[in-house]
Protein backbone atom coordinates (compact mmCIF):
# COMPACT_ATOMS: atom_id res chain seq x y z
CA UNK A 1 0.00 0.00 0.00
CA UNK A 2 1.33 3.40 -0.92
CA UNK A 3 1.78 5.53 2.16
CA UNK A 4 1.23 8.76 0.23
CA UNK A 5 -1.83 10.36 1.88
CA UNK A 6 -2.75 12.23 -1.30
CA UNK A 7 -2.91 9.00 -3.33
CA UNK A 8 -4.84 7.27 -0.55
CA UNK A 9 -7.28 10.18 -0.45
CA UNK A 10 -7.83 9.92 -4.21
CA UNK A 11 -8.45 6.18 -3.96
CA UNK A 12 -10.86 6.52 -1.03
CA UNK A 13 -12.65 9.44 -2.69
CA UNK A 14 -13.34 7.36 -5.80
CA UNK A 15 -14.31 4.28 -3.78
CA UNK A 16 -16.69 6.15 -1.47
CA UNK A 17 -18.22 8.26 -4.24
CA UNK A 18 -18.91 5.15 -6.29
CA UNK A 19 -20.32 3.26 -3.33
CA UNK A 20 -22.44 6.22 -2.32
CA UNK A 21 -23.97 6.54 -5.76
CA UNK A 22 -24.67 2.79 -5.87
CA UNK A 23 -26.37 2.91 -2.46
CA UNK A 24 -28.67 5.65 -3.73
CA UNK A 25 -29.49 4.44 -7.24
CA UNK A 26 -29.60 0.69 -6.55
CA UNK A 27 -30.22 0.23 -2.83
CA UNK A 28 -31.78 -3.24 -2.96
CA UNK A 29 -28.57 -5.31 -2.70
CA UNK A 30 -27.39 -3.26 0.27
CA UNK A 31 -30.63 -3.56 2.24
CA UNK A 32 -29.82 -7.18 3.05
CA UNK A 33 -26.55 -6.18 4.73
CA UNK A 34 -28.28 -4.09 7.37
CA UNK A 35 -28.43 -5.88 10.74
CA UNK A 36 -32.05 -6.28 11.86
CA UNK A 37 -31.12 -5.10 15.35
CA UNK A 38 -30.79 -1.52 14.09
CA UNK A 39 -33.84 0.68 14.57
CA UNK A 40 -35.76 1.81 11.52
CA UNK A 41 -35.86 0.28 8.08
CA UNK A 42 -32.99 -1.29 6.21
CA UNK A 43 -33.72 1.07 3.31
CA UNK A 44 -33.29 4.14 5.53
CA UNK A 45 -29.91 2.82 6.67
CA UNK A 46 -28.89 2.02 3.09
CA UNK A 47 -29.79 5.48 1.85
CA UNK A 48 -28.25 7.13 4.88
CA UNK A 49 -25.00 5.27 4.37
CA UNK A 50 -24.98 6.33 0.72
CA UNK A 51 -25.33 9.97 1.73
CA UNK A 52 -22.59 9.51 4.36
CA UNK A 53 -20.27 7.95 1.78
CA UNK A 54 -20.80 10.86 -0.59
CA UNK A 55 -20.23 13.38 2.20
CA UNK A 56 -17.00 11.69 3.28
CA UNK A 57 -15.85 11.50 -0.35
CA UNK A 58 -16.41 15.25 -0.56
CA UNK A 59 -14.33 15.83 2.57
CA UNK A 60 -11.53 13.66 1.19
CA UNK A 61 -11.55 15.38 -2.19
CA UNK A 62 -10.95 18.83 -0.69
CA UNK A 63 -7.38 19.36 0.59
CA UNK A 64 -8.68 21.75 3.27
CA UNK A 65 -10.91 19.04 4.79
CA UNK A 66 -8.89 15.97 3.87
CA UNK A 67 -7.66 15.19 7.39
CA UNK A 68 -11.19 15.41 8.80
CA UNK A 69 -12.33 13.30 5.86
CA UNK A 70 -9.75 10.66 6.77
CA UNK A 71 -11.07 10.47 10.31
CA UNK A 72 -14.65 10.36 9.03
CA UNK A 73 -13.72 7.58 6.61
CA UNK A 74 -12.15 5.60 9.45
CA UNK A 75 -15.37 5.89 11.44
CA UNK A 76 -17.49 4.99 8.42
CA UNK A 77 -15.45 1.89 7.62
CA UNK A 78 -15.64 0.73 11.24
CA UNK A 79 -19.36 1.51 11.31
CA UNK A 80 -20.19 -0.63 8.28
CA UNK A 81 -18.14 -3.59 9.52
CA UNK A 82 -21.18 -5.24 11.19
CA UNK A 83 -22.83 -5.35 7.75
CA UNK A 84 -19.81 -7.22 6.42
CA UNK A 85 -20.00 -9.65 9.34
CA UNK A 86 -23.70 -10.16 8.63
CA UNK A 87 -22.94 -10.86 4.98
CA UNK A 88 -20.30 -13.44 5.94
CA UNK A 89 -22.78 -15.14 8.29
CA UNK A 90 -25.71 -15.01 5.87
CA UNK A 91 -23.61 -16.39 3.00
CA UNK A 92 -22.06 -19.25 4.99
CA UNK A 93 -24.21 -21.76 3.09
CA UNK A 94 -23.69 -20.21 -0.33
CA UNK A 95 -21.32 -21.28 -3.09
CA UNK A 96 -17.57 -21.26 -2.37
CA UNK A 97 -17.19 -18.17 -4.56
CA UNK A 98 -19.83 -16.21 -2.63
CA UNK A 99 -18.36 -17.34 0.70
CA UNK A 100 -14.91 -16.18 -0.47
CA UNK A 101 -16.32 -12.77 -1.40
CA UNK A 102 -18.09 -12.38 1.92
CA UNK A 103 -15.07 -13.49 3.95
CA UNK A 104 -12.67 -11.46 1.79
CA UNK A 105 -14.51 -8.27 2.65
CA UNK A 106 -13.55 -8.61 6.32
CA UNK A 107 -9.77 -8.05 5.98
CA UNK A 108 -10.43 -5.58 3.15
CA UNK A 109 -12.31 -3.43 5.65
CA UNK A 110 -9.22 -3.36 7.88
CA UNK A 111 -7.14 -2.20 4.91
CA UNK A 112 -9.62 0.59 4.23
CA UNK A 113 -9.41 1.73 7.86
CA UNK A 114 -5.60 1.80 7.57
CA UNK A 115 -5.79 3.82 4.36
CA UNK A 116 -8.17 6.29 5.97
CA UNK A 117 -5.86 6.62 8.97
CA UNK A 118 -2.99 7.42 6.59
CA UNK A 119 -5.06 10.23 5.10
CA UNK A 120 -6.13 11.52 8.52
CA UNK A 121 -2.52 11.74 9.66
CA UNK A 122 -1.58 13.51 6.44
Amino acid sequence: MSRDPKNQARFLTALLAGAGVLHLVRPEPFDGLIPSQLPGTARAWTLGSGVAELAVAGLLANPATRSVGGRAAEALFVGVFPGNLKMAWDWRGESPAKRAIALGRLPLQLDLVARARTVARG
